[in-house]
């Protein structure tokens, strides 16, 4: 880890995530004590199946562990029924998919201003406009997600996690659908506005060069820390 003197801003402690299916009970996380400080960037590396996305998830707030501790600015969000859960999640996180998950009805600036919406706050369509600028996507803002290429899509996609100005940013494989100029250009954009926002983020990779971008990275095994 690099030049970080920053304050706590998610604490994990022993952390243990079991998920479950109609036939049995997957133990996917294990265990895992980590810390992420404020206006940094941590990348989550590991083969396929070793836990990463469920563990981002987790700091999210979309998935719930099963023993362990989890900290946000020292308040126990592990304790959090599903309502405070939610608020949670609508002033303090953003998430950027690998599959963009815009919806088909709604322009690019309805898209972005949409967790405002979810969170009872109207009328932030300057808000929302600004970022779809920053993106590059100025004079898209009504398109539709079937009238943009994939790139396009996942900068309206990076606009949306960033409208609330989230102290957390989490992107899970988020070139995981783009080509490879698509790739650098989308990386390169989430680095330099998560600077600019003072974000925390936290980003799931098997690509190395994105990973030692980062001021930490954490290697997931079987759903340990290597």
């Amino acid at each position: 880890m690099k030049n970080n003197i920053n304050k706590k801003i998610i604490e994990l402690q022993n952390v243990h995530v079991n998920l479950k299916n109609n036939i049995e009970s997957m133990h996917i996380i294990k265990g895992i004590n980590l810390i992420i400080y404020d206006n940094t960037s941590v990348s989550i590396t590991g083969e396929s199946g070793a836990g990463k996305s469920t563990l981002a998830m987790t700091i999210a707030g979309l998935e719930l562990i099963s023993k362990g501790k989890i900290l946000f600015k020292n308040k126990p969000i592990h304790n959090f029924n599903e309502n405070d859960l939610a608020i949670y999640r609508s002033k303090h996180v953003g998430i950027i998919f690998q599959s963009f998950n815009l919806l088909p009805s709604m322009t690019a600036i309805e898209n972005v201003n949409l967790p405002n919406e979810i969170a009872g706050s109207y009328n932030q369509n300057k808000r929302a406009l600004e970022l779809l600028k920053l993106v590059g996507l100025g004079d898209r803002v009504d398109h539709y997600p079937h009238q943009l290429s994939g790139g396009e899509q996942q900068r309206v996609a990076i606009a949306r996690a960033l409208v609330s100005s989230p102290k957390i940013l989490i992107a899970d494989e988020p070139t995981g659908n783009l080509d490879k100029k698509n790739s650098e250009e989308v990386i390169n954009l989430i680095f330099k506005l998560q600077k600019e926002q003072g974000s925390s983020l936290i980003i799931v990779t098997h690509d190395n060069s994105i990973a030692t971008q980062c001021n930490q990275t954490i290697k997931l095994d079987n759903g340990m820390i290597v």
